[in-house]
């Protein structure tokens, strides 16, 4: 797969509490994003933050765990697919932040397999 020089970023900021059909909402997500050929995508765990929907802090510490840390999930592809993903996983989005923002591709390879 190739991707042009001028690519796009969607970046999805959720709950790792969030589900969808039973299973992480991110998983769901990274899930859906191979099914349609996407470039790529990677899963982030927050150590620190909070959201639209609650003005606690959550925070990665070892005396107050919480259970519910940031999750950003980002993809790389062209915008018009990005925006098209984008409307088929906005419904299952309850709570949370999206962005889609330029992105300058410098370098997107692979190994072929048996290397």
């Amino acid at each position: 797969m190739q991707l042009p020089q001028e690519g796009s970023l969607l970046r999805i900021f959720i709950g790792e509490a969030d589900r969808y059909e039973g299973k992480p909402l991110y998983e769901w997500i990274v899930l859906k994003a191979r099914e349609h050929e996407l470039a790529g995508a990677t899963v982030l765990r927050g150590m620190m933050g909070y959201g639209a929907n609650t003005r606690q802090i959550h925070t990665f510490r070892f005396d107050t765990l919480s259970a519910d840390m940031p999750i950003i999930v980002e993809i790389v592809d062209v915008q018009d697919k990005l925006e098209k993903f984008l409307e088929i996983i906005e419904p299952s989005i309850k709570a949370g932040l999206v962005t889609l923002e330029k992105a300058q591709v410098k370098v997107y390879r692979f190994e072929p397999a048996g290397r």
